[in-house]
């Protein structure tokens, strides 16, 4: 609509024009060659009527060439305003006319549903995770264009203003499970407002650029306040301060049983060229493959066969005397790095979130940054080669890539990558889309805003359906009483082979049995503790549909 504004005052401010130097020009040419003097009045009633094509007789013939061309030109031009207005004002009208319209309020009878403020990238990774959980949801987009879009793809979508309280009544906020904001760290404030004024009942997430504005969000009365950026930075730090990123899955009760990692094999570890059974990870650590990273590709279930290159990321269960055997196999020995020696590029919020946890580990950093601040050792461009060399690029094991901009970052990758092939670079990327490319160019470890903070967001809307293990991939646990498969061994039963999930634990009566192997009887009232992708849930539960823990 505004663009279709925006040609309209276009077109009328150029045919205004056009119509007065015609009429100027017309009483010019009259005047001087063909000696018949008009009034403005009189040149401006001739424009008018030639450019609407009604007319301008009276006035002819003209006897002289140089008016005979300019009737000619003027004849050609008015023409030429005449067509050019068909795309203008016709084709829209046309358009509108056969084009589907957004309704202005929801339309089923939709219940339990996620009200999502508004059609944003970052909204687009909770909305995969609520269609994988079959949760129904309604995007409230006030954008005219982009509602209509939105709804001719078949997107549930209510054209309403999301800051206002009967466009959230439109969207039946009163009845739905959750509503989750991520505009701005003003509007998200002010949506939570319109929320809390219509209803108390309904849980409101939002999402805060600035760590500082999660006070103000709660003040409005949000009931969970996420801040991507910042557990993105302690992510990234993460892989720096341990070898293993840790996180217990009490949520699914196993409590101090169990834990995930995620290990990387750095570049010139021994494990690094081997395959997944020569490496010797689960005979000698203990600790469960259940899935690997190889050059940014997932790979759920790895065979034996899988190699382990440079840069692939492991991810693992166990306890954690297994976890910390396996983070010490996969310490490289190859180069002498200086212990936990790290550059950080750039010094905004995930930047400043990496030094800190850092700094908290006792790890020493150098911060490259162009803003001359607190805390920047060096100040210059990421991409230059003297700002890194004198940042010590050369001595540092691992480089932290928070920059904000995504071509950017995947040059910088670049640029390291060539000066330093076997420093660990761990990088964030604003874009889904600009993952691949940034471990194409030589990332060994990415993840995208939009994704995490989408996987923040399922964490908290779908509390009750699928517990969320990482926050780079879909990657989930779920707990499942199968009576088909009492009586069988782990072996018999092939959970991994029919549907891809991997049989973590199993809660037998008081008791967690973690110590899982091909020879482990599954007894009748078991539950099944499994971890998988997305997909190999899905598989899981269609396989063994009976039964729930």
């Amino acid at each position: 609509m505004q663009t279709w504004k925006r040609r309209a005052l276009g077109y009328f401010v150029l045919l205004a024009t056009t119509i007065l130097l015609t009429a100027t020009g017309y009483q010019t040419g009259m005047r001087v060659y063909e000696g018949r003097p008009q009034t403005f009045l009189d040149s401006l009633q001739f424009a008018v009527e030639m450019f609407t094509t009604t007319g301008f007789g009276g006035d002819a013939p003209w006897v002289s060439a140089e008016m005979q061309a300019f009737i000619t030109v003027t004849d050609l031009l008015g023409m030429a305003l005449l067509v050019s207005a068909l795309p203008v004002f016709v084709a829209p009208v046309v358009e509108s006319a056969l084009s589907t319209t957004a309704p202005q309020e929801l339309e089923t009878d939709v219940t339990d549903h996620v009200v999502i403020c508004s059609d944003t990238t970052r909204a687009d990774e909770l909305i995969r995770e609520l269609e994988a959980n079959d949760v129904p949801y309604v995007i409230v987009e006030s954008d005219r264009e982009r509602a209509d879009e939105l709804y001719e793809a078949g997107t549930r979508v209510v054209r309403a203003d999301p800051e206002s309280v009967d466009g959230l009544d439109a969207a039946r906020l009163s009845s739905a499970r959750a509503l989750f904001a991520d505009l701005s760290d003003q509007v998200d404030a002010s949506i939570v407002l319109a929320a809390k004024e219509l209803t108390d009942d309904v849980p409101v997430v939002s999402v805060v650029e600035n760590p500082d504005a999660e006070t103000y969000h709660r003040l409005a009365g949000a009931d969970t306040v996420l801040s991507p950026r910042s557990l993105l930075g302690e992510s990234l730090a993460a892989k720096v301060t341990t070898a293993a990123r840790t996180g217990m899955i009490d949520a699914v009760g196993i409590e101090d049983h169990l834990q995930f990692a995620e290990i990387s094999i750095r570049h010139g570890n021994r494990l690094a060229g081997r395959t997944l059974a020569s490496s010797g990870i689960g005979k000698r650590s203990g600790a469960n493959v259940i899935g690997v990273w190889v050059r940014g590709e997932f790979i759920p279930a790895p065979s034996p066969d899988t190699e382990l290159v440079g840069g692939s990321v492991l991810l693992v269960s166990g306890r954690a005397d297994q976890l910390e055997r396996l983070a010490e196999m996969t310490r490289t020995s190859v180069r002498g790095f200086e212990a936990g020696r790290t550059v950080v590029i750039g010094f905004g919020q995930v930047g400043r979130a990496v030094a800190a946890e850092l700094h908290k580990a006792g790890l020493p950093c150098t911060v490259i940054d162009r803003e001359d601040v607190d805390c920047v050792d060096v100040v210059g461009d990421a991409i230059d080669p003297e700002t890194l060399a004198t940042a010590g690029i050369e001595e540092a094991e691992t480089v932290v890539l928070a920059l904000p901009d995504d071509t950017t970052t995947e040059f910088a990758t670049l640029v390291i990558r060539d000066l330093v092939p076997e420093t660990q670079i761990l990088a964030r990327v604003e874009e889904r889309a600009d993952i691949s490319k940034t471990y194409r160019a030589g990332g060994d470890y990415v993840l995208s805003l939009a994704r995490v903070t989408g996987r923040m967001a399922a964490s908290q809307l779908l509390e009750g359906a699928r517990d969320v293990v990482s926050l780079e991939q879909q990657i989930e646990t779920t707990r499942r009483q199968v009576p088909s498969l009492d009586g069988l061994t782990i072996g018999e039963a092939d959970v991994r082979g029919r549907t891809g999930c991997t049989v973590l634990a199993i809660e037998r009566e008081d008791a967690i049995v973690t110590d899982i192997g091909p020879d482990t009887a599954i007894q009748p009232e078991d539950v099944l503790v499994v971890v998988g992708s997305e997909a190999a849930i899905n598989a899981f539960e269609q396989e063994f549909q009976s039964g729930t823990g």
